[in-house]
């Protein structure tokens, strides 16, 4: 066999196994995309579960006072929904806007001792309790999918794959201010 017959096959078995590890590289960085993708939805369903929950808040209130359904309803008309494309900026605002929303259910429940006593207020808050729970569990899930996916679109050799394909390092969900306040555990009633 002439010299030059195996240096062709040796750069032959090289291009073949780069070529595979190209392709497993492209594989892993697809399913960890869809992965992202997948929990940002799992959010979205949850923040929808929440948003229908304050609705029924919403309509509560209106029994007590006008003024404050109104205020509750532009709250709740601002809900943008999220979805696999949305991203990581969508995602806080949305949590922001909900935020505010509570904020100010809380504001007209201590205006309004009887709303807070009525059964289905007291159901719907548990529901929005448990709909809250389970968006951590799902931003939690959102960014251990993202640090792995960022990680391998960052990390050589696998970043020159990611470059040729277009893939982009993602946002993080951020986490809401109110929750990284440290609670003043020294405070009197």
């Amino acid at each position: 066999m002439p010299e030059w017959s195996i240096v062709l096959i040796v750069i032959g078995a090289v291009l073949v196994g780069l070529i595979a590890w190209a392709i497993k590289v492209q594989q892993k960085l697809v399913n960890l995309d869809e992965m992202a993708q997948n929990a940002l939805s799992q959010i979205g369903v949850q923040q929808n579960s929440r948003w229908d929950a304050l609705i029924q808040i919403a309509g509560l209130t209106r029994e007590y006072s006008e003024h404050e359904y109104k205020a509750l309803s532009d709250i709740i008309a601002k809900r943008q929904p999220i979805t696999r494309s949305s991203g990581a900026g969508e995602v806080n605002a949305q949590e922001n806007l909900l935020t505010d929303a509570m904020s100010h259910i809380m504001a007209v429940v201590e205006q309004y001792p009887d709303l807070k006593a009525a059964s289905l207020y007291s159901q719907t808050m548990g529901n929005v309790t448990e709909y809250e729970e389970n968006v951590r569990m799902s931003r939690m899930v959102f960014n251990d999918s993202i640090t792995k996916y960022n990680r391998l679109v960052r990390q050589f050799p696998s970043s020159i794959i990611a470059s040729i394909l277009k893939f982009k390092v993602k946002d993080y969900l951020d986490t809401p201010e109110e929750k990284t306040d440290m609670p003043n555990l020294t405070a009197t009633k």
